[in-house]
């Protein structure tokens, strides 16, 4: 069995557009998304989190859904423990995406 490592994947302002709380109106960025569900065809495990509250949880499902998103497991409402953070507020999210164009 292959080794998989497990990431944690924002999504607001990280696989989609977002301008406040207005989460409706988010826009995803394909490429983006298909460098995760790159990761998640390989056999690492993949969750995509969000603070957003639990009354956005179905929305972002469907959202998921609707953009192609591959994961494991959807965290709503809390900061992870994690082994890799890709994040709109951490330097690693512009870096990691650095090779796709938007």
């Amino acid at each position: 069995m292959t080794k998989y490592e497990i990431y944690y994947v924002d999504i607001d302002n990280t696989i989609c557009t977002q301008e406040g709380t207005n989460y409706p109106s988010a826009k995803p960025w394909l490429n983006r998304i298909a460098k995760i569900n790159e990761l998640y065809d390989q056999g690492h495990r993949i969750t995509y989190y969000t603070a957003r509250n639990k009354r956005w949880e179905s929305l972002t499902k469907l959202q998921l859904e609707q953009w192609g998103a591959k994961y494991d497991c959807l965290s709503v409402g809390e900061k992870p423990i994690f082994t890799y953070i890709i994040d709109d507020r951490a330097i690693n999210s512009d870096i990691f995406f650095k090779d796709c164009n938007e």
